[in-house]
């Protein structure tokens, strides 16, 4: 399938865009690409193969949820512009 210039400002407008008439070549190679991807999906073989509609359908792992301190303070506050102690230094907001 190969779309035409009428056919890419007819696009444009059923999409609310601006397309000057400078600009309908190149959209037009670039919605060709596209379309030609699509062409070349169609031909794999999916016989067999259930539709996934959502991530529902599958099962996730499952872990422990512990509660850390992670236990490198000093790497966590490496970076502080300032620190009291192990804690992050911040100006007063509220008086």
């Amino acid at each position: 399938m190969s779309l035409d210039a009428a056919t890419i400002r007819r696009i444009a407008t059923l999409a609310r865009i601006r397309v000057e008439d400078h600009e309908l070549t190149s959209l037009a190679a670039e919605l060709n690409g596209i379309l030609g991807w699509i062409e070349q999906l169609n031909e794999v073989n999916v016989d067999g193969i259930e539709p996934l509609t959502g991530a529902q359908q599958m099962a996730l792992k499952m872990r422990e949820d512990d509660v850390t301190d992670g236990g490198y303070p000093e790497k966590v506050l490496a970076n502080a512009p300032d620190r009291a102690g192990s804690f992050y230094a911040v100006p007063k907001v509220v008086e």
